[in-house]
């Protein structure tokens, strides 16, 4: 398998990486999602992901694979971004309670010869929250920077009735349909 460069500071996105046994140097480039005025999830979480590679590129060039994704989260046909603070989160997460979310991730991978493109949803219905334990998750820092303040890995999984997807998509790289580019 072929070493590649993560174009992230995603800890999530690393992890699923290793656990996928995909070798990789981590290394970020700076890309204002926020300038981005779009309310379409799937044209926005595509327009971020470009933004990130173009940047990438521009700053580091272009050595070896490199591989940037960006993840929204959208429910009741909402685009759901990164909360601002505790309040926004709140607001954010109780838009999630007892509905279907929508996680989409979009992810390039770009090297001399090749440009992968996938943009992969996964639904989850959610049972409603309880309001202590979103309290109490709240209270904690772990939903700063989340698309959507949603960790399906953490708070968000006891509620979860149903998936429909990939996991791995929700945590920020469709790994399963990665793999096939990166093989020698």
């Amino acid at each position: 398998m072929q070493h590649i460069i993560l174009g992230s500071n995603s800890i999530t996105r690393a992890e699923l990486l290793n656990a996928f046994g995909v070798k990789f140097t981590q290394k970020s480039a700076n890309f204002d999602e926020e300038s981005l005025d779009i309310q379409n999830p799937s044209h926005f979480v595509y327009h971020a992901t470009v933004g990130k590679m173009n940047s990438f590129i521009e700053e580091f060039g272009l050595e070896i694979p490199v591989l940037c994704a960006d993840t929204v989260v959208t429910s009741k046909g909402k685009l759901l971004r990164k909360a601002k603070d505790k309040d926004d989160a709140r607001k954010i997460l109780m838009a999630q309670s007892g509905s279907v979310v929508s996680i989409l991730t979009c992810m390039i991978l770009k090297s001399e010869k090749i440009e992968f493109i996938d943009l992969s949803a996964t639904d989850y219905i959610f049972d409603a929250f309880d309001k202590d334990a979103l309290e109490e998750y709240l209270n904690g820092n772990a939903w700063e920077g989340k698309a959507g303040a949603c960790m399906v890995e953490g708070f968000c999984k006891d509620y979860i009735k149903e998936v429909r997807g990939y996991e791995s998509t929700a945590m920020g790289l469709c790994v399963e349909k990665l793999l096939p580019f990166l093989e020698d």
